[in-house]
C-alpha cells in the first residue's frame, strides 16, 4: 500500500468516529480501535479496556443529541515511512443538547482538538490512542 492509501484510509477511520458520534453508534466507534488502547485526557494517562470504554461512551452518547459534530480544519495526516503507524490530529466543533440523568438538559457548543494515534495490524489500521483537550 502507498502513502495516499494509507492516510486515505487514516482520514476515513477519522470520519468514521463523526459519525459514530452523529448515529449514537459505539460499536461502529470500537470497531476502528485495537484491543490495547492508551488515553491521556484531564491530566490523566490511562489504558481502558475496550469494555471499559464501551461503559463510558454508550451513556455519553444515548444522552447526547448532537446538531452539530464537525471538523472545523481539514484534519492532519501523517504515516510512518514504514506504513506501520499513523496519526491524525483533529480540531471539531460539537453542538448540541445532554440530558443528565435527573433530565436537565444542558446545552453545549465545545471546540475539542486530539490527536488519534494509529498501527497498521493485520493490515487494517485501528486507532491505539487518543490525546485530546477542549478549548477553554
Amino acid at each position: 500500500m502507498n502513502q495516499n492509501e494509507d492516510v486515505s484510509q487514516l482520514l476515513a477511520a477519522h470520519q468514521q468516529v463523526i459519525q459514530a458520534h452523529l448515529s449514537k453508534d459505539v460499536a461502529t466507534w470500537l470497531n476502528g480501535e485495537a484491543d490495547e488502547y492508551l488515553s491521556a485526557n484531564r491530566g490523566d494517562i490511562t489504558y481502558p479496556t475496550k469494555t471499559e470504554r464501551a461503559a463510558m461512551r454508550q451513556p455519553y452518547l444515548e444522552q447526547t443529541e448532537f446538531s452539530e459534530y464537525r471538523d472545523l480544519v481539514s484534519p492532519v495526516v501523517k504515516v510512518s515511512a514504514d506504513g506501520t503507524l499513523g496519526w491524525v490530529i483533529a480540531q471539531i466543533q460539537a453542538i448540541g443538547v445532554r440530558t443528565m440523568p435527573d433530565g436537565q438538559e444542558i446545552a453545549f457548543d465545545a471546540v475539542w482538538a486530539w490527536i488519534e494515534l494509529y498501527e497498521k495490524i493485520d493490515g487494517r489500521w485501528l486507532c491505539i490512542g487518543n490525546v485530546s483537550n477542549a478549548k477553554p
